[in-house]
């Protein structure tokens, strides 16, 4: 199925949605990219358990991982792979999502890497990866998904759709020794902004959720490559010994004592889902460590 035949598949099936669950995201569809491991498997259990199909969408090298996941959901879900950085691949997923469901209620764009380094360190290479990944990768989710649901929007004018980034924390403060990381995050909250302009006319909603710091996920936990561990050999925070000492350092930012969690970022999506008079905003779910003034 090419795009011009899932938009027409799509607008066929506008009103002819997955059998009926129960749920906050009850007869939605959903792809949620990055959705194999930490973040993004937490966001897409919890859609599930709240009634959404979910198009579990990851890198072929999550190909295990993914599978046993839809087995675990048992039903209303399926493994696409996916690389974000390839437009091809990205307009490879829309469409299987259409040919496999009839459509697209909610993308949620969240892939996304992590490499620190001060500015004397890091190598382009290095800068562009993330930036490709976390920024273009962004893009390139947004441009696909809106396709279907501009047709969709044309086949029922009562029609909603959400376009929703998982971005972070570091999106709106800067990260001393993580520019790559937080200058491709606030840029992509200028991306959510602006969709969010464009896209008003066809009721699609575009918005950002800034998650605090999920210490229990292999981003910050992998004991070689997590936060932690690259944090401590680039001296982020002075006078930290131990992965340890970082990890209690991070603990003490936030007001309320713990990390993000991925119940803590759903709850968050579902408010962008459920409500039609927000767009274009970029939401902290960080425990107060970032307050909007």
């Amino acid at each position: 199925m090419n795009l011009q035949q899932a938009k027409e598949h799509a607008k066929a099936n506008v009103n002819n949605r997955p059998e009926k669950t129960q749920g906050r995201l009850a007869g939605k569809i959903a792809v949620v990219t990055g959705s194999a491991q930490g973040f993004g498997l937490g966001i897409a259990k919890e859609m599930h358990r709240q009634g959404a199909a979910v198009v579990i969408a990851d890198l072929p090298v999550q190909h295990d991982a993914a599978e046993a996941i839809v087995e675990q959901f048992g039903g209303q879900s399926v493994y696409c792979p996916v690389d974000v950085t390839d437009e091809a691949s990205v307009q490879g997923l829309i469409c299987r999502t259409v040919e496999l469901f009839g459509g697209l209620d909610i993308m949620v764009s969240n892939a996304g890497v992590l490499k620190a380094g001060s500015l004397a360190e890091m190598d382009y290479k290095s800068f562009e990866f993330v930036t490709k990944v976390n920024y273009a990768g962004y893009f390139l989710c947004a441009k696909y998904a809106a396709e279907i649901m501009k047709a969709q929007f044309e086949a029922d004018s009562s029609k909603w759709s959400d376009i929703i980034q998982v971005n972070s924390k570091s999106g709106l403060v800067g990260s001393k020794n993580n520019f790559a990381y937080s200058g491709g995050k606030f840029g992509g909250i200028g991306l959510t902004q602006s969709f969010a302009l464009e896209l008003a006319q066809y009721q699609i909603k575009v918005n950002a959720v800034c998650p605090g710091n999920y210490y229990e996920g292999p981003l910050w936990a992998d004991p070689e490559n997590g936060l932690f561990a690259q944090y401590l050999k680039v001296g982020k925070v002075p006078g930290a010994k131990t992965i340890a000492d970082v990890k209690n350092y991070y603990l003490s930012l936030s007001p309320i004592k713990r990390g993000c969690l991925p119940e803590d970022v759903a709850k968050a999506i579902f408010y962008c889902v459920e409500q039609c008079f927000e767009t274009g905003q970029a939401i902290p779910v960080a425990g107060g460590q970032v307050m909007l003034g």
